[in-house]
């Protein structure tokens, strides 16, 4: 495959062919066969194409303007938005870069971005994608009626279809491909037919089950009502429908069809309604999904996803869920000290007893990043370690430009562990670079509506 796959039509739209020539080309396309791909089939060819298109003596791209703090009492918009409105309108060529595909400047604060702002800031870009300040993403009905699987995720806001949204999905877009270009990965929970469609697989009742385990038990009812001892007559008795509608992803009830609302729903048709109901569920997010692919085609060649599997691009474009504590060390450089001392004894040592989300805490504190790649080999920077003369049991720094844990002297490793959580927790923002406060609030006044 490795030395063939040039020469296969791998684009989603091959139609179909019973012929035995192409089924193994076709096996490829739908997904059934891609699991089966060694692993530099799909790597090696994204990896040349992004080094042959990748921009050369620079250490960032274009200059992105961020206001994250309120004037005269107006809100600053949501930065996910405020950077997608600037982003879509520069030339994609001019974001291919290895590490920061914009430099961005906060008005108003003191922060200097050599890399530290840019990865704390997709990180709060992502945070609003998942808290509903940008609502491109919704939960998964699964977690909204709290049943089966895939309750921590969430899919494509299906009625997020203005050309606003359309844009913003865009810019989804390049963010991933941000992800898998820089092998910096954003930390979003999309549920797995997200991921599928984006690598062009098609969906099956099975993927629309893992989502909303109850709108496929509904339909199979509906499907089997006779097993129920519901006939003809008394149909519209037990069923409160009466016209060709469902129930979209975000709960609202939507024509299935064009004039769904005036097409009756009898015994004799609900098969055919089911049939439908399941067509526009697996197919309600295709406007969504192909404005994500449309922005990951600014970054990264889109047509090599199809040798991807759904899990392969997630880990991708998201790396590991988990921090791992020995990933970590095999990157670790010390600085000042050495990995006999007894401070870098207890800082381990209270990182392994720290929970998940406590380590995500600490990725976010020293690096302004909360994931890590899937391989440790992706890992652009190596995590420093600096011993810093500073008065005992002081709380802890850091340079998320360089990935840089400060730690002064210490009594105890509890007195350790104790100021590192409230140093994590309590010091959520980029902001001890007050020289360059000057430099940066000169665009404060008068420009909290332009973000």
């Amino acid at each position: 495959m490795y030395s063939s796959w040039r020469l296969l039509n791998l684009s989603p739209n091959n139609q179909n062919s019973t012929s035995h020539y192409n089924a193994g080309t076709w096996g490829i396309v739908q997904g059934q066969l891609r699991p089966l791909l060694a692993p530099r089939v799909y790597t090696l060819p994204m990896v040349r194409s992004i080094g042959k298109t990748m921009v050369q003596g620079k250490n960032y791209g274009p200059q992105i303007t961020v206001k994250r703090i309120s004037t005269r009492g107006r809100k600053c918009k949501p930065i996910f938005v405020q950077i997608a409105r600037q982003v879509v309108k520069l030339n994609a060529s001019d974001l291919r870069l290895p590490s920061r595909a914009w430099k961005v400047k906060l008005v108003g604060e003191g922060a200097d971005d050599a890399g530290g702002v840019f990865d704390d800031t997709i990180t709060e870009m992502c945070q609003e994608l998942e808290t509903g300040i940008v609502d491109l993403l919704i939960p998964s009905p699964n977690a909204t009626a709290e049943v089966g699987y895939n309750r921590d995720r969430f899919l494509f806001n299906p009625s997020a279809c203005l050309d606003e949204h359309l844009l913003q999905f865009k810019f989804l877009g390049i963010l991933m491909g941000v992800a898998i270009r820089t092998k910096k990965p954003l930390d979003l929970h999309l549920a797995p037919m997200v991921w599928k469609q984006l690598c062009c697989i098609p969906l099956i009742l099975e993927d629309l089950e893992e989502v909303d385990l109850l709108y496929v038990q509904t339909l199979n009812s509906i499907l089997h009502i006779e097993d129920s001892g519901i006939t003809e007559e008394n149909f519209h008795e037990m069923i409160p429908l009466d016209s060709f509608v469902g129930q979209s992803a975000d709960g609202k009830m939507v024509p299935i069809i064009p004039g769904g609302n005036s097409i009756p729903l009898t015994f004799s048709n609900r098969k055919e309604y089911v049939e439908r109901a399941i067509e526009y569920r697996l197919h309600e997010m295709d406007r969504q999904v192909a404005a994500v692919r449309e922005g990951m085609s600014w970054i990264v060649p889109v047509p090599l996803l199809s040798l991807l599997t759904a899990k392969q691009l997630e880990q991708m474009v998201c790396g590991m869920p988990e921090i791992s504590v020995e990933v970590l060390k095999k990157v670790v450089r010390y600085r000042e000290v050495d990995e006999q001392h007894q401070l870098v004894q207890w800082f381990w040592h209270t990182l392994e007893e720290f929970s998940n989300e406590e380590r995500v805490l600490f990725m976010r504190f020293v690096s302004g990043r909360s994931r890590l790649p899937a391989n440790t080999a992706d890992i652009s920077q190596r995590f420093q370690i600096m011993k810093v003369d500073r008065p005992y049991d002081s709380l802890p720094t850091s340079q998320t430009c360089f990935f840089q844990l400060r730690l002064p002297p210490y009594s105890s490793q509890l007195i350790m562990a104790e100021r590192l959580r409230y140093a994590i927790n309590n010091c959520r923002s980029i902001d001890m670079d007050n020289y360059m406060l000057s430099r940066n609030v000169d665009n404060a006044e008068g420009s909290d509506t332009d973000y």
